[in-house]
């Protein structure tokens, strides 16, 4: 059996992670809990994200879940509210949700350009907008913007994905630099082509398995977990001097 890290520094601190029902973003949430964190996530798969906290619960982690919709701003904003009452203000921001919908670009409209946008990058600022204040006052804190290697290796049949992922680096480093002066650290942690049970039923398939085998330097499959112990890390005080970054969990496939 693997044996991984325990971050002290992650015991009884205020996380948020956005999308964390299902996916890579289930594994953030149960591996944050499992730190000791207290963990408020967000998901519009309601009724498997309560399943999921009511389940870490039982085991004695401070987990609470909200139904949401992230593309409604206010009810982010609202939730984000909640979590802050109920554990305290979020020294940790993990903005995880996103869905990579296959589109044809000649198809693409213009109120299905701002929903995919909606989905994709602008609840990323604003979820940051609005956990701010409390990391300025507390002098600390981390974010974590969920990016994709889709950009950089060009994947087909959904630009407005990678156009969202590619500029959330951009967004990373230009809020790094505004929030760096209050001791707020500003990462991306960009995943590759992640074994999740969603890309495991709608997207691999043999040639899949190959691309894989020919595109990645390590052999094997990148897990939900893998993805989930480098934001332990970013958000950690073990990488209290590192921001403005990006950090690849892609079995080295791109190069960032």
């Amino acid at each position: 059996m693997i044996k991984t890290a325990t971050y002290p520094s992650l015991a009884g601190l205020p996380v948020i992670i956005s999308g964390g029902a299902s996916g890579i973003g289930e594994a953030l949430v149960r591996n944050f809990a499992a730190q000791g964190a207290k963990v408020g996530f967000l998901d519009i798969q309601a009724e498997r994200g309560e399943a999921l906290a009511g389940e870490l619960a039982s085991l004695g982690h401070v987990v609470s879940f909200r139904g949401c919709d992230i593309t409604n701003v206010e009810a982010y904003r609202g939730a984000i509210e909640s979590f802050a009452r109920t554990h305290g203000d979020a020294l940790v921001l993990v903005n995880n949700a996103a869905h990579d919908e296959r589109h044809d670009w000649a198809a693409v409209t213009p109120a299905y350009w701002d929903e995919r946008m909606a989905v994709n990058l602008k609840h990323s600022f604003f979820a940051i907008q609005a956990v701010a204040p409390g990391m300025i006052a507390a002098r600390r804190g981390s974010i974590i913007n969920t990016g994709s290697i889709s950009w950089m290796i060009m994947s087909p049949r959904i630009p407005i994905y990678e156009t969202a992922k590619a500029a959330t680096h951009g967004l990373t480093r230009a809020m790094a630099r505004e929030l760096g002066q209050h001791g707020i650290r500003v990462n991306s942690l960009v995943p590759g082509w992640v074994m999740t049970e969603r890309q495991l039923t709608h997207w691999l398939d043999a040639a899949g398995e190959q691309q894989i085998a020919q595109s990645q330097a390590l052999a094997g499959r990148v897990s939900p977990d893998d993805v989930a112990r480098m934001a332990l890390f970013l958000a950690a005080e073990d990488s209290g001097m590192i921001s403005a970054q990006q950090f690849l969990v892609d079995g080295g496939w791109a190069h960032g």
